[in-house]
């Protein structure tokens, strides 16, 4: 969740801009006089809403879509006194609008998995310039373009060597380090941390993920989701009641903070966690909470849920062949959607089980 600290009238109009809303509809969208908004743009920096107006733009800020905010922060980037101090780069030939909005949709397409469509958009824009002709803004954005790259690699299962997501995770992170967004700069260090859990460090990645959950750079919900993984890389390294009760802790902020999605995947890890402790019956009843929240609507979803339910199956010697099944259809899921990663489980799951 973007948080902003204290909104001027600069922040007031990024947010108008991200929103694409006129001043006058921008005006009615906050409930607040033309006049106001009008002040805002004429003043910038020098003006600040009163604190009831700033818990509005809050609101405001926090119910902006995904590639609302994106745009947000993007503005911000290129707007701020430290940009405008910089001065333009050589390379603003190019339409940051149109980078900004490609950068929207290779957000939607990493949700649907589709890794070939998004990685051509991002190679559009990370190989056209070197970031050091660019503006602040366009290294902004070259950075959180190889983010989505390092994200799309991750999830592809490219976890080491030079086209893998830790080169990218890594050159994104000095870039945010030099304009010094550090929010963006901790939410880099979170993947990473990722990244060690998936190579199967756990216990290094169970504590990058501690410290990280207390980190004030991070947003709340970010907070929350390091809390959640301490308790995946625990569980993945056997300590399942520490990692049912970092767990629980997630979920708990999540329902909280109203992410239903974060909250659904809790009650999925929760569900392996007490299968981990042998109460099969509560496993079964955090599965079906995650399942009956809707969530399994992307391929990546689709075999977390089914290789979770397999796990439970094959706790069981006499529902041992159907979680054998599902493991098998998870597999064709995962393979026919580019999840190198959850095919490669997948299949230490089998051979263990066998």
């Amino acid at each position: 969740m973007l948080t902003v600290r204290v909104w001027t009238g600069e922040e007031a109009g990024a947010l108008r801009r991200a929103l694409r809303l006129s001043v006058r509809a921008y005006a009615e969208h906050l409930g607040v006089a033309v006049r106001t908004v009008s002040k805002w743009e004429q003043l910038g920096v020098s003006v600040q809403p009163r604190p009831d107006t700033q818990a509005i733009l809050d609101t405001a800020l926090d119910r902006a879509s995904p590639a609302d905010q994106l745009r947000f922060q993007a503005l911000l980037a290129g707007t701020s006194p430290r940009s405008s101090a910089a001065g333009l780069g050589e390379a603003e030939s190019w339409d940051q609008e149109t980078w900004t909005d490609d950068l929207d949709r290779v957000v939607v397409l990493l949700s649907r998995q589709n890794f070939p469509a998004a990685t051509a958009l991002i190679d559009r824009w990370v190989n056209r310039y070197p970031p050091d002709r660019l503006s602040p803004k366009g290294m902004y954005l070259h950075a959180r373009s190889l983010v989505l790259l390092g994200d799309a690699r991750r999830d592809q299962g490219a976890l080491s060597g030079p086209l893998s997501a830790k080169p990218c995770y890594t050159k994104a992170h000095a870039i945010y380090a030099q304009l010094d967004i550090p929010r963006r700069a901790a939410q880099i260090e979170l993947s990473l941390a990722v990244l060690t859990e998936m190579s199967g460090d756990l216990q290094p990645a169970a504590r990058i993920y501690h410290h990280l959950s207390s980190d004030e750079r991070l947003s709340h919900r970010d907070q929350a989701r390091a809390l959640l993984w301490v308790g995946t890389a625990l569980s993945k390294d056997g300590d399942h009641a520490p990692a049912a009760q970092a767990m629980t802790h997630a979920a708990r902020k999540f329902e909280e903070l109203s992410e239903a999605e974060d909250w659904a995947v809790a009650q999925q890890k929760l569900a392996l966690a007490h299968r981990g402790l042998g109460d099969l019956t509560r496993a079964w009843h955090f599965l079906d909470l995650a399942t009956a929240s809707g969530i399994s609507d992307t391929p990546l979803q689709q075999v977390r849920i089914s290789t979770a339910r397999a796990h439970i199956l094959l706790s069981n010697a006499a529902t041992r062949p159907e979680g054998l099944s599902m493991l098998d259809q998870a597999a064709l899921i995962a393979g026919a959607s580019g999840l190198s990663h959850q095919v490669r489980s997948i299949r230490a799951i089998r051979q263990a089980a066998t």
